[in-house]
């Protein structure tokens, strides 16, 4: 018996239209060494993130529920069908599910569930953290236990982690080969 909600239809964006309206992205997650200014930390990798995420988390910016001014300037300015034409775009092709490598540290276990234990998330609205930046996960999950960030899913399992834990799961999954990139910022059409 599963206990998951099903997952909703999600509609595929249109990749050129998305390449468009996407590109003022690049100028940050096009550069794989780009560093948030303050807090520092790298920009997040998307190429090979699940499309529904890269949603949800354009709606989460538009709506002030993910703190950061500057992705609420741009996601404020798109539509829904445009914030699907982006995802296209920057998620690329999805990242494929692959074996975890190294031994899995303990604190992983809250994870797993949605996220794997390699690192790809297990239905399009829970991100792949296979290959994101380690100081860009510690920034993440050290919002969800602060509540600076709002998710209903994720405050109750990042709770469970301890301050020290933070850095060790981080380390973990950005280390899982095969995993996200940083959008090349000229591509091959």
């Amino acid at each position: 018996m599963c206990l998951l909600p099903a997952a909703p239809a999600f509609a595929a964006g249109d990749v050129e239209r998305g390449r468009v309206l996407g590109y003022t992205c690049l100028g940050c997650h096009g550069v794989d060494t780009y560093n948030n200014a303050y807090p520092t930390y790298h920009v997040p990798k998307l190429r090979g993130q699940n499309q529904e995420y890269i949603v949800a988390a354009l709606k989460g910016y538009r709506t002030g529920e993910r703190p950061h001014a500057t992705m609420h300037a741009h996601a404020a300015t798109l539509s829904d069908q445009d914030m699907q034409d982006v995802a296209a775009y920057l998620g690329g092709e999805e990242a494929k599910a692959a074996t975890a490598t190294g031994t899995p540290p303990a604190a992983i276990a809250v994870c797993v569930t949605c996220h794997g234990q390699d690192g790809k998330g297990i239905m399009g609205i829970y991100p792949t953290l296979r290959g994101q930046h380690a100081d860009y996960l510690e920034h993440a999950l050290r919002d969800y236990m602060s509540g600076a960030r709002k998710n209903a899913i994720m405050a109750p399992f990042a709770a469970q982690l301890k301050p020290e834990d933070v850095a060790v799961v981080a380390r973990y999954f950005s280390r899982q080969p095969d995993g996200l990139k940083s959008v090349p910022r000229k591509e091959k059409r």
